[in-house]
């Protein structure tokens, strides 16, 4: 049975709904909701959790009815602590005054907290720390450390789904890396399910087994990372996941398309959206800046250098084309054009194309 099932989930704030009606299904391992600041993300974990009440909708934990079922505004809904879910919020909210033995212990019922050694111990281990780190306080301990003390706390009355808001934000990149791919080890360990609230693509991508984009209060695609990033539903994820470059064209329904940077190969975005060939007549091609490749002379299309963005391992460069449209490239670091260089860039492989022109 799934770990947790969403069905027409509507919930807000107020008159102002967040969540629009939407759904999911997490069976096992990680799913990411990825998006943007605002779009919902936090307040449907919250929904899952128990601090919010849905207005409609259902929501089914392990099987388990805890949000829906009859009466109107949602229906009967399960207290938060008795939903069976392990929650680690964006700070880990451990308590200064408890050791991390006794912090771990907290998540438990309270007639095993007492004899909790055991649980801690295989705890700390599961989270990868080192059992001495038992008997310190959450101000001795890095902030990597921290939050997998946080996850070890969640996973200790063993959940079958432990839902993750935003739990790396205030950690430093190389930390951030780390943490991530050990909470997700622990996990697995613990053969738990979880849903995790992020900003972050490459977090979304790089740890997920399943991710759910999402764009004011609804799902725009849910899919493996790799279908959302290869196989964009629509525009806006392609935009979105990638920071994709989005130019009209012409499509001849034969795998190919014309637009500012000439006659480009073309695939179609999510299955079903267009046929094996690509679309046919006004498309919008979703360029990725990675199969942009810019030169300072011979062939190619001829455009202008707006802005750079170094990162030390590579850049991305803003271009502006002669038809007044712009978009990104990213470039070796030892090759970065300067703001206002005249180069020539060509496009590389195959483009996804999605029929219509913005705004159809």
């Amino acid at each position: 049975m799934p770990a947790l099932e969403i069905r027409a989930l509507t919930a807000g704030y107020g008159k102002d709904p967040v969540l629009r009606g939407i759904d999911l299904t997490v069976t096992s391992g990680v799913t990411a909701i990825l998006g943007s600041s605002g779009c919902g993300k936090t307040t449907l974990l919250r929904a899952v959790a128990g601090f919010v009440q849905p207005a409609a909708g259902t929501i089914d934990v392990a099987g388990t009815r805890v949000v829906g079922g009859g009466g109107g505004g949602g229906g009967r809904s399960v207290p938060a602590r008795r939903r069976g879910i392990g929650y680690v919020p964006q700070e880990g909210a451990l308590f200064p005054h408890l050791t991390v033995a006794r912090n771990i212990a907290f998540g438990l019922p309270r007639g095993q907290r007492r004899n909790a050694g055991g649980v801690v111990a295989e705890a700390l281990a599961m989270v990868e720390l080192d059992p001495s780190l038992a008997a310190r306080f959450p101000h001795q301990l890095s902030g990597g450390q921290q939050q997998r003390v946080a996850l070890a706390r969640a996973l200790a009355p063993q959940p079958s789904l432990v839902l993750l808001d935003e739990p790396f934000s205030s950690l430093d990149a190389g930390l951030r890396e780390e943490t991530g791919r050990a909470v997700v080890r622990a996990l697995r360990a613990a053969d738990a399910a979880a849903v995790l609230v992020t900003h972050d693509q490459g977090e979304a991508l790089s740890l997920a087994d399943q991710v759910a984009v999402m764009a004011q209060g609804r799902f725009l695609q849910v899919a493996p990372p790799a279908e959302v990033y290869l196989e964009p539903a629509d525009p806006q994820v392609a935009s979105f996941i990638g920071h994709a470059s989005l130019l009209p064209g012409e499509g001849d329904g034969a795998g190919r398309a014309t637009c500012a940077v000439g006659e480009l190969a073309v695939r179609p975005g999510h299955p079903g959206t267009a046929g094996p060939a690509g679309p046919a007549g006004p498309v919008q091609l979703a360029i990725r800046s990675e199969q942009v490749q810019i030169r300072t002379d011979g062939a190619g299309t001829p455009g202008e250098v707006v802005d750079v963005s170094f990162f030390g391992h590579d850049a991305t460069v803003r271009l502006r084309l002669d038809s007044g449209e712009q978009l990104a490239a990213r470039t070796p670091a030892d090759s970065v054009p300067h703001p206002g260089e005249k180069v020539r860039l060509s496009v590389v492989g195959e483009v996804v194309a999605f029929a219509g022109q913005p705004g159809a």
